[in-house]
C-alpha cells in the first residue's frame, strides 16, 4: 500500500496534483490555510490510492512525496 505525505506549509494551492490523480481522491483543503495563505491539498481516501505518483510529478514545489 502507497502513503501518501504532502508538505502543506509549502504548498500553494494550485491544484495541478488534484487534476493529474487518475483516481480521483485529492482535494484542496478549503479548511485549512498554511503559512503562505493558501489552501493546500489533501488526500481524501488514502485507501485508495495506488502509488502511481502523478501527484508528485505534477507538483511544481516538490512536496508530495509516495512512498511503499
Amino acid at each position: 500500500m502507497a502513503k501518501w505525505t504532502i508538505l502543506a506549509e509549502g504548498c500553494k494551492g494550485c491544484g495541478l496534483c488534484v487534476e493529474a490523480c487518475p483516481k480521483k481522491i485529492l482535494c484542496l483543503d478549503s479548511g485549512t490555510i498554511n503559512h503562505k495563505g493558501h489552501t493546500p491539498a489533501r488526500m481524501m481516501d488514502e485507501s485508495r490510492c495506488t502509488g502511481c505518483g502523478f501527484c508528485a510529478t505534477m507538483c511544481p514545489d516538490c512536496v508530495i512525496t509516495i512512498s511503499r
